[in-house]
C-alpha cells in the first residue's frame, strides 16, 4: 500500500470562520439559492455609493493625503481602524458568532520584513495611481476608466505574487 502525502499549505489569515458544514452531518441548512447572494451585491453597491459621496475614491483626495495637505483621508482611515479594533474586541469579549452560528477564531501574526517591503510597494502604487484595491470598481463606475489599467495591474501583480511566493525570502 502506497502512502499518499498531502502538502501542507501555510495559511496567512487574520481570522478563521469554522464552518458548521464541517461540524454537522446535515449540511442542507447552509445551501442557498443563487439569489441569496444578491444581498452582497446590494451591500457592495451601497458601499461604493458611500465611497463616492465621501470622496474616498477621489484621486485628488488621495493626492492631498500623500502630500500631507488634508486630514480628510487620514480621518476616514483612522475611523476604519478604530471600528475594526472595537469590532475585534467585541467579537473576542462576547464570543460573537456569525449569523450561521460559526465560531470566529483569531490567530496571532508573526512579523517579517517582507511586510515592510510590501507595504512600501503598496503605498507607492497607491500614491502613483491614486487608487487602492478596495475602491477600484467604484472609481471605474464613476467613469474613471483609466483605472481599469490599475485593476488589470493589481490582478497581474496578485497572480505574479502567488506564483513566486514560495521562492521569496522569509
Amino acid at each position: 500500500m502506497q502512502k499518499i502525502e498531502t502538502p501542507q499549505v501555510e495559511t496567512n489569515t487574520d481570522f478563521e470562520v469554522r464552518s458548521l458544514d464541517t461540524m454537522c452531518v446535515n449540511e442542507s441548512h447552509l445551501t442557498h439559492k443563487w439569489y441569496h447572494n444578491l444581498k452582497y451585491s446590494a451591500v457592495g453597491i451601497a458601499f461604493g455609493i458611500v465611497f463616492v459621496k465621501a470622496e474616498i475614491i477621489s484621486w485628488f483626495r488621495i493626492q492631498e493625503m500623500f502630500r500631507l495637505q488634508s486630514f480628510h483621508m487620514y480621518g476616514v482611515i483612522g475611523s476604519a481602524v478604530l471600528v475594526g479594533i472595537i469590532s475585534v474586541w467585541l467579537i473576542k469579549k462576547f464570543n460573537i458568532k456569525t449569523i450561521y452560528g460559526e465560531t470566529i477564531e483569531f490567530h496571532p501574526k508573526t512579523f517579517n520584513k517582507g511586510q515592510v517591503y510590501g507595504g512600501l510597494m503598496f503605498g507607492l502604487g497607491w500614491a502613483i495611481t491614486g487608487a487602492c484595491p478596495g475602491p477600484l470598481f467604484a472609481q471605474i463606475g464613476t467613469g474613471a476608466t483609466a483605472i481599469a489599467i490599475t485593476l488589470l495591474s493589481a490582478i497581474v501583480g496578485t497572480w505574479v505574487y502567488g506564483y513566486v511566493r514560495e521562492k521569496l525570502p522569509h
